[in-house]
């Protein structure tokens, strides 16, 4: 598989990366069970093979499981900790009773957080940490040395964020030394809009603008961009979906898998890996299957225009 170097870091990482939302089963306190700790082994081992080394995290996947499931398959394989790159992701705080959900920046939180990960990875250190959504509460110098402990004390090597605009990320920057390397971002066909932001410049009927200039933003300051939910949880393969434009994706998905010879779901994610940015999809299928039928994204280059298709597709019209 063909690899990116992670700006400013020492970083080689696969053009996917492996995600673990749902890898540690149920989201209630049910502990990990044998059947699931082994199942994570096969997928880990599996991406593996298919020549993926970036395994995604955080602390809430499945209330932590997701990170003892990795750890598990870690342990099993003695060598594996050093040929992959894992990033972990803290900073939200799943609901309980009565309290809502919400986010935390806290010094003590990220660093607990982080220290709750390296116990359930049974690892000393993780090589990437991102600030998983923007805390509107956030204190940044707070947050400065928090990333400063973490760093100093060998425990991460490198930091970014996920799911932050242009301006929230300068301001983080702005208070912390390391420089920021990453952003995670919900990209797909369907869900394109921070893509599509420089294509509908100065035009009014523009449906999402929270991120204006983010990937330009990212593309600027040498920020490899992630993208989470790269085949809209399956909706890009529907060819029965109710909505118009998913069925016209579906169904130019299918053709330009026949004409390229390969599975719908290398289409889909060649169409983020035909971007300049450049975009690291993250593939969280639980279907070793699924997983193999993805990895050929990394030899598929579709046309511009093919790309252009899609995207008038996802639209339901063409560019401006």
């Amino acid at each position: 598989m063909k690899t990116y170097q992670i700006p400013n870091t020492d970083l080689t990482v696969s053009r996917l990366a492996y995600g673990t939302w749902h890898m540690g089963g149920s989201w209630d306190f049910t502990p990990l069970s044998a059947e699931l700790k082994e199942r994570a082994n096969h997928l880990i081992l599996t991406a593996v093979d298919h020549g993926i080394n970036h395994i995604d995290l955080a602390d809430i996947y499945t209330r932590g499981k997701s990170d003892e499931a990795v750890g598990y398959a870690l342990a099993q394989n003695p060598g594996l900790r050093q040929k992959l790159v894992l990033q972990a992701k803290v900073g939200i705080i799943i609901p309980t009773g009565d309290d809502p959900g919400y986010y935390n920046f806290e010094y003590d939180h990220i660093v607990s957080a982080v220290e709750g990960t390296l116990r359930r990875l049974g690892t000393d250190y993780v090589d990437l940490l991102a600030l998983h959504r923007p805390d509107p509460l956030f204190e940044p110098a707070e947050v400065a040395r928090a990333l400063d402990h973490l760093h100093q004390s060998g425990k991460v090597r490198y930091f970014g964020v996920s799911n932050h605009n242009a301006a929230q990320i300068a301001l983080l920057q702005k208070h912390v030394d390391q420089p920021l390397v990453l952003n995670q971002l919900e990209l797909n066909i369907l869900h394109h809009f921070l893509i599509s932001d420089g294509v509908v410049v100065n035009n009014t009927a523009v449906p999402y603008t929270a991120g204006t200039g983010t990937l330009d933003y990212c593309r600027l300051h040498d920020m490899i961009i992630q993208a989470w939910s790269p085949v809209a949880g399956g909706k890009l393969f529907n060819q029965q979906a109710a909505a118009e434009n998913e069925r016209a994706v579906a169904n130019l998905i299918h053709q330009l898998a026949s004409q390229y010879q390969t599975t719908p779901e290398a289409i889909a994610v060649s169409w983020l890996l035909r971007h300049p940015a450049p975009i690291q999809p993250i593939i969280g299928t639980l279907n070793a299957d699924r997983l193999g039928h993805t990895v050929p994204a990394d030899t598929v280059e579709l046309t511009r225009i093919e790309w252009y298709r899609l995207l008038a597709a996802a639209r339901g019209a063409g560019v401006p």
